[in-house]
């Protein structure tokens, strides 16, 4: 019964390790009435994990105060603070650092290796280097801490203190895997260094492997990003020869390296392949095709190869309607830019504002003087909650290319609770000479 149970008990874990489900998170549950399971602290932080990625965070974190006292060890704290570090809870992923430094649970790299990753997703690189010094006051740097280091230093690009940190790596035997040489061949090629990018990418393909899959991905498009077509055709081949199926990301990463090649019929080739073998029907895939056909101004082939994706079942999003404004803004059919911003917009709940679209777009309307235009777009941008003062500025250095005076801006302005500058009141002083414009009317 015991042997049965430790059976039951191991299966379950490494089923819930893999998948953050609901079902999976039921199984815990499940596990934690079962009185010949005898739970431990690391049984606790699978399930803290999966409480997190099911319920959210306010769920984990009242798990966590339910938990027993003897389960609120060095595991269960990790995992409350990746959460932390998931949620982008900078403050309290600091203070948790700070509780398991006062209970003497700093003993690994772990931790700390998750505050890097904070830092770097949150742009601080600056404390990057800050808590490899914490770090080795506690314990040793591990592979996954260097290979953060690895990738502050890309972000840095400093080949020298990317080879510095190699060589620490090397000193204290850590051994390095395929992302490590990843790191160090894209630090290289984007320093020019071609010949040591090369041996980093020789390096790379030994640790590529069944297990290591997504070394391959890494490869192509580091050898795309050399120009190398014929270590790109090759590596290509070998995972053929490797793998029966092939996943989004894969043949996307191969459709990005044709296009930037400039094979499109390969890369058409390739996505019918796709096509045919996937059922995601991810969007992703065909915006590498649209993607191409936009930036080389092929925009009557990108509309049929829109309308073939929507056929065969392909929702396009955000980034698809994307494409298609910057393709037809360089074309100059503002309605057409327009129409694509509004099905862009509605395909999100919440817009992450673009500021070089908005000014790229506004740019194009004062050209023009196209106060209808300008009024339409300040309303899509009220909307998806995006209204500025050089917004209003470039409304109105519309209405004075026009020779147009819009009504009531001070009034708007305040409802959108955004202050003028001496820009929007010069403006105003401008077109206060100039007939009303009917437009600002209809649109306010």
């Amino acid at each position: 019964m015991v042997a049965a149970a430790a059976v039951a008990h191991a299966t379950c874990l490494l089923y819930c390790r893999r998948d953050a489900s609901p079902f999976c998170l039921q199984i815990c549950e499940w596990m934690r009435t079962q009185p010949e399971m005898r739970l431990l602290p690391g049984d606790h932080a699978v399930h803290l994990d999966l409480v997190a990625k099911v319920r959210g965070l306010p769920s984990a974190e009242k798990f966590f105060e339910d938990m027993p006292e003897r389960a609120k060890g060095p595991s269960t704290c990790n995992a409350l603070l990746h959460a932390y570090v998931q949620h982008g809870r900078r403050d309290k992923a600091e203070a948790m650092l700070e509780e398991m430094a006062k209970a003497g649970y700093l003993t690994c790299a772990l931790p700390f290796n998750h505050m890097m990753s904070l830092y770097m997703s949150s742009g601080e690189l600056e404390k990057v280097p800050e808590m490899i010094k914490e770090l080795r006051r506690y314990t040793i740097p591990d592979l996954v801490t260097y290979n953060i280091w690895l990738t502050y230093c890309s972000k840095k690009n400093s080949v020298k203190a990317a080879e510095k940190v190699y060589d620490l790596m090397k000193d204290e035997r850590v051994v390095p895997d395929w992302m490590t040489f990843s790191l160090l061949g894209s630090i290289y090629i984007n320093a020019g260094l071609h010949v040591k990018g090369r041996d980093a990418l020789v390096e790379m393909e030994k640790r590529a492997s069944r297990k290591e899959r997504a070394a391959y991905s890494s490869l192509l498009t580091l050898y795309a990003s050399l120009s190398d077509r014929g270590n790109l055709d090759r590596v290509w081949r070998k995972m053929r020869e490797t793998f029966r199926k092939f996943s989004d990301t894969e043949y996307k990463c191969m459709l990005t390296s044709l296009t930037r090649f400039g094979d499109i019929a390969e890369a058409e080739s390739f996505y019918s392949e796709w096509e045919s073998a996937s059922g995601t029907r991810d969007s992703r895939i065909p915006n590498t095709i649209l993607a191409f056909y936009i930036k080389n101004g092929m925009m009557e082939k990108a509309e049929g190869f829109l309308d073939h994706i929507v056929q065969k079942g392909v929702k396009p999003s955000y980034s698809t309607w994307e494409l298609f404004v910057w393709g037809y803004l360089s074309d100059g059919r503002m309605d057409k830019v327009l129409e694509c911003l509004k099905k862009a917009l509605s395909c999100l709940e919440k817009w992450d504002p673009n500021p070089q679209l908005a000014t790229a777009i506004y740019s194009q309307i004062e050209e023009k003087g196209d106060i209808e235009a300008a009024e339409k777009l300040l309303v899509m941008f009220r909307e998806a909650g995006y209204v500025t003062t050089e917004i209003y500025n470039s409304v109105l250095r519309t209405y004075a290319k026009a020779e147009l005076m819009p009504l009531i801006v001070d009034e708007r302005m305040d409802q959108d609770k955004v202050s003028m500058d001496d820009e929007t009141r010069s403006l105003l002083r401008l077109t206060s000479k100039y007939p009303i414009g009917e437009v600002s009317t209809l649109m306010s």
